[in-house]
């Protein structure tokens, strides 16, 4: 990893040796490493996997790239659906549908292998809490 390579002992330090993260030494920031064609959750080939960043970036402002949301959805729920450990990326996904006000039929763009799994979390996301 050509960034280990230049960085480790300058301000970054490996998270554990042969790990693919690191962490910034001045904020003590966590990094975590994703390779494009690797899959989300337990790792398995599945229908979805990283994507080449450049195939998926949004910029808002011309400063901040990130991933798009059909994209954020997709490795989300593919992650929480193939690995029991991960269920803080369903509930990701439920505040996403929430906070972007997501219709039940948004799930048409997603690749079918997590289109079942979004519409339940879709109506987890409806029930409100009164208490």
């Amino acid at each position: 990893m050509r960034f280990k390579d230049r960085w480790i002992g300058h301000g970054w330090l490996d998270l554990f040796e042969g790990s693919k993260g690191f962490r910034d030494t001045l904020n003590g920031v966590k990094v975590d490493v994703l390779i494009v064609g690797d899959y989300p959750g337990d790792g398995r080939p599945k229908p979805v996997a990283f994507p080449a960043p450049e195939s998926v970036r949004e910029v808002h402002d011309e400063r901040v790239p990130y991933v798009n949301l059909v994209t954020l959805l997709e490795l989300k729920i593919a992650s929480g659906m193939t690995a029991a450990h991960r269920l803080q990326d369903l509930a990701d996904v439920i505040q996403l549908i929430r906070v972007n006000a997501l219709p039940q039929k948004y799930s048409e763009q997603l690749n079918p292998f997590v289109r079942a799994k979004f519409d339940e979390l879709w109506h987890a996301a409806q029930v409100t809490e009164d208490y």
